[in-house]
C-alpha cells in the first residue's frame, strides 16, 4: 500500500478537508449544488492539497487521502474526479443558456449575485482576521455577523420557489 509522504501531513489535509466540509456555509453550497459531497472532497483534494502539501501529489496518494478509513483506490478516485469536472461543465453550460435566453437580465437573480457579493466580502473578512487579540475578538465578530446573514440568505435562496416569479419582492 502506498503512503503519503509524510502521515503528518495527510493528517493536517484531512483535518483541513474535515473543517471546510462542516463549514455551514460550504454545507448550504453544497447541498444545494450539482456535486455530490464526494465528489466535492475529490476536487478539493485535486485542487488544493498540492498547495497545502507543498508539493506535486500522485492521483494515489490523493485518493489516501480521501475521508473514507481506508482511502479509496486511485481508479476510483479518478472516476469521481471525472463526475465531478462533467458535473461542473454541465453547471458552466447551464449558466451560458441561461445568460443567452436573457435569464440573467431578470430581476430574480439579483440576490443570487448579491450574496455571491457578500461571500466574497466574507472571505475577505475571514482571511483578515488579525494576530492582534483585540482587533481579532472584534474582527471575528464582524465575520460571524456576516456568516450568519450569509447562511440565512442562502437557505432562503435555496429554495425553488427562489426563482418563480411570485417569490421575486420577497429576497429584495
Amino acid at each position: 500500500m502506498l503512503k503519503v509522504r509524510s502521515l503528518s501531513s495527510k493528517e493536517v489535509i484531512q483535518k483541513w478537508l474535515l473543517g471546510s466540509m462542516n463549514d455551514p456555509i460550504i454545507k448550504i453550497l453544497s447541498t444545494n449544488s450539482n456535486l455530490t459531497k464526494t465528489q466535492l472532497e475529490t476536487l478539493l483534494i485535486d485542487f488544493l492539497v498540492p498547495n497545502l502539501a507543498a508539493k506535486a501529489l500522485t492521483n494515489e496518494e490523493k485518493a489516501l487521502i480521501r475521508l473514507t478509513k481506508a482511502g479509496v483506490s486511485r481508479g476510483a478516485f479518478n472516476h469521481t474526479l471525472r463526475q465531478a469536472r462533467r458535473n461542473i461543465v454541465q453547471s458552466i453550460y447551464t449558466i451560458i443558456l441561461l445568460g443567452y435566453l436573457g435569464v440573467f437580465e431578470d430581476t430574480r437573480l439579483d440576490p443570487y449575485l448579491e450574496v455571491a457579493s457578500k461571500l466574497k466580502e466574507y472571505v475577505s473578512a475571514y482571511q483578515g482576521v488579525s494576530s492582534n487579540a483585540d482587533l481579532a475578538a472584534e474582527h471575528l465578530q464582524i465575520v460571524t455577523m456576516l456568516r450568519e446573514e450569509l447562511e440565512g440568505t442562502l437557505v432562503r435562496l435555496t429554495s425553488t420557489k427562489a426563482l418563480s416569479r411570485r417569490d421575486i419582492t420577497n429576497h429584495t
